[in-house]
């Protein structure tokens, strides 16, 4: 399970010119399943992305994808997570 950081980088006032394309690339994060949770980072901080089901290799490959990452929109950390313990709900991603 990997925790992605998106968090905003001095071309923050370029972000509107890229927001299209960024939710397009959260959509298809969505709808093959590798996305989770897509939330923004409080105060207006930037985003954090809850992912599964791929290798490090391919999550990075995907991250780089997202336009706001692409024009240093936003600088992304992707945090591995190893979930060792969960609640019953979640245990697919413990798999």
């Amino acid at each position: 399970m990997f925790v992605i950081l998106l968090k905003f980088s001095e071309n923050k006032s370029d972000a509107p010119n890229f927001l299209a394309g960024h939710k397009a690339w959260i959509e298809k994060g969505l709808a093959d399943g590798v996305f989770l949770v897509v939330g923004s980072l409080k105060p207006n901080a930037g985003g954090a992305i809850l992912a599964h089901g791929c290798t490090t290799d391919e999550i990075t490959e995907r991250v780089n994808q997202d336009p706001f990452v692409a024009e240093n929109v936003v600088s992304a950390q992707i945090l591995e997570v190893e979930a060792n313990r969960v609640d019953a709900r979640l245990e697919f991603l413990a798999a």
